[in-house]
C-alpha cells in the first residue's frame, strides 16, 4: 500500500545519572568518592533507504524512542550508553514539526543521514565533585533529560518526469505501455488514489524515471478532493508531461482541460510552471470529429507558448518512441535543479529559547495558608539536574535562585521570614539569610 503522510511521536535518550559512591576496601579505610558518570542518551536519526518507496511503515506505529543512558556505578564505571533509533525512510521524505509546519530534515539528493534529536549527556558522578575542602561530596549531577516531540513525515516523490492530467486521460495505461509499471487500469470518471512509479528502458542505457500522479480536478491546488497530496509530487519532478483526451470520451475539451490543470500547477506552486512542460494529445487512434482536428487546436493555441504537443496513443503505441526520445533530449539538455526544503526548526534550539520567564503566584488555602508558586522551565530543568538531598546541591541550587532574581522577586511579592515556597512538587520554608541555607530558601 502506498502512504505519503504519516503522523509520528520521536524521543531522544535521556542521559543516565551520575553515581554517589565511596572507595571500600580493606586497609584504605578513607577511600574518595567513586562514582562514575551515567551513560549518554541514544540519538534519534532519519536514514534513506533506497528501497523505500512509501511511508507504509509508519501507518501502524506512532511512537518512536532511543535507548536512555545508564546510571554511573562504583569504581568509577561509566554508565552504558543508550543506543540510537535509526528510522528507514523513502528518498523525498521531508520530516516536520507537527504543530508549526516547519522542516526539521529534507532526506533527499546528497542528505540520506541526518541525526534529528540527539539524547542527553550522562550526569556527573561524584568523583567529579571532589575538592580540597570538600573530600567527600555526597551528590551527582542527574543526566540530562530527552528531547521528544511530535512530527510530521510527508514523502514528496523524486522523479525525472511527472504525469499530470484529468482523470480517465490515460496516464495510467501511457505508463504500463512504456514502463515496467503495473497500475490498474479501468474507464472509471474518478481517478487513481496512489501515485505509481516506472522506469522507462529506451534500450540504449538511457532511460529514466516517470511517475503517474492521481489525477487532478479543479480546485485542487486549494484542496479540493485530495488536493495537495497529489500536487506535492510533482514539485521534485524535472518534467511534466500533461496527457489530454484528445478523443473528448468524457464530453471535455482538451484545450480547456490543460488551462485547467495549468491553473491548478500555477496556484499550487508557480515554480512548477518554469519546468519544461510537454503535452501529449492521447487516444488519437479512436478520436472522431467534423470540424478541427483536436490535435491542431492543441497545437496552434500551445505551442507558441512553448509548449509542444505530440499526438499519441497508449493502447497502440502510436507517436510515442519520438516523445519518449524528445523527454530523453530535453533531461539531457536540462540542468537538474534539486528542490531542497532547508531546515527551519532546530529542536534543541526550540528548546533552550522556550526557557520562558519565570512566573510567581500567590495561592492561598482554605485554612488561610499562603503559598508562594515558581515554576519555569529552567527552574523545572535545574531541579532534575541537582541533587537537594546533599547540602553542596541545595546550596548550589539557592544560588541559582539568586542569581535568577527570583529571591528579590518573592521579597517584593511580600513573602516573609518562614513563608512556604511550593517549586514543581518540592516545598521550602523562605529565610532571607545565606548563613541559614541549612535547608531552607
Amino acid at each position: 500500500m502506498f502512504l505519503d503522510y504519516a503522523r509520528i511521536h520521536i524521543r531522544s535518550g535521556k542521559g543516565g545519572d551520575g553515581h554517589v559512591s565511596f572507595r571500600r576496601e580493606k586497609y584504605v579505610p578513607a577511600g574518595g568518592p567513586d562514582g562514575g558518570d551515567g551513560g549518554r542518551g541514544g540519538d534519534v536519526i532519519f536514514e534513506v533507504d533506497k528501497g523505500m518507496n512509501t511511508l507504509f511503515f509508519y501507518k501502524h506505529r506512532y511512537q518512536f524512542r532511543a535507548e536512555d543512558g545508564a546510571e554511573g556505578g562504583k569504581k568509577r564505571c561509566h554508565g552504558k550508553d543508550g543506543a540510537d533509533i535509526v528510522l528507514k525512510v523513502p528518498e523525498g521524505t521531508i520530516l516536520r514539526e507537527e504543530h508549526t509546519g516547519k522542516v526539521i530534515a529534507d532526506l533527499s539528493g546528497s542528505n540520506t543521514r541526518q541525526v534529528v534529536l540527539r539524547g542527553g549527556n550522562g550526569g556527573r558522578g561524584n568523583m567529579n565533585f571532589a575538592t580540597p575542602t570538600n573530600q567527600a561530596p555526597q551528590y551527582a549531577e542527574a543526566g540530562k533529560p530527552a528531547i521528544e516531540l511530535d512530527a510530521v513525515l510527508e514523502l514528496k516523490l523524486v522523479a525525472d518526469v511527472g504525469l499530470v492530467g484529468f482523470p480517465n486521460a490515460g496516464k495510467s495505461t501511457f505508463l504500463k505501455h512504456v514502463t515496467n509499471a503495473d497500475p490498474k487500469i479501468a474507464s472509471y470518471p474518478f481517478t487513481t488514489i496512489d501515485p505509481n512509479l516506472g522506469v522507462v528502458d529506451l534500450g540504449d542505457g538511457r532511460g529514466f524515471v516517470i511517475a503517474d500522479m492521481p489525477g487532478l480536478i479543479e480546485g485542487a491546488a486549494d484542496g479540493v478532493g485530495l488536493g495537495h497530496r497529489f500536487l506535492r509530487h510533482i514539485e521534485r519532478t524535472r518534467v511534466i508531461l500533461h496527457i489530454v483526451d484528445a478523443a473528448s470520451f468524457d464530453g471535455r475539451d482538451p484545450v480547456a482541460d490543460v488551462y485547467a490543470i495549468h491553473s491548478e500547477l500555477e496556484k499550487y506552486n508557480p515554480e512548477i510552471m518554469k519546468k519544461p512542460i510537454l503535452i501529449a494529445a492521447n487516444k488519437v487512434d479512436v478520436a472522431k470529429y467534423d470540424d478541427e482536428d483536436p490535435v491542431g487546436r492543441l497545437k496552434k493555441e500551445f505551442e507558441p507558448m512553448g509548449y509542444p504537443v505530440y499526438a499519441i496513443s497508449g493502447v497502440s503505441g502510436e507517436g510515442i518512441r519520438e516523445l519518449l526520445l524528445k523527454i530523453r533530449n530535453l533531461l539531457d539538455t536540462t540542468a537538474p535543479k534539486q528542490v531542497y526544503y532547508e531546515q527551519e526548526y532546530f529542536p534543541e534550539d526550540e528548546i533552550a529559547s522556550s526557557d520562558l520567564p519565570y512566573t510567581i503566584e500567590i495561592e492561598t488555602g482554605r485554612d488561610g495558608s499562603v503559598e508562594f508558586v515558581v515554576e519555569g522551565p529552567k527552574i523545572d530543568r535545574m531541579l532534575s539536574y541537582t541533587n537537594l538531598d546533599s547540602e553542596k546541591g541545595f546550596r548550589y541550587f539557592t544560588q541559582f535562585l539568586r542569581r535568577s532574581g527570583i529571591v528579590d522577586e518573592l521579597k517584593e511579592k511580600g513573602i516573609e521570614e518562614g513563608g512556604t515556597v511550593r517549586m514543581y512538587g518540592h516545598v521550602f520554608e523562605f529565610y532571607d539569610d545565606e548563613a541559614k541555607n541549612d535547608g531552607n530558601i
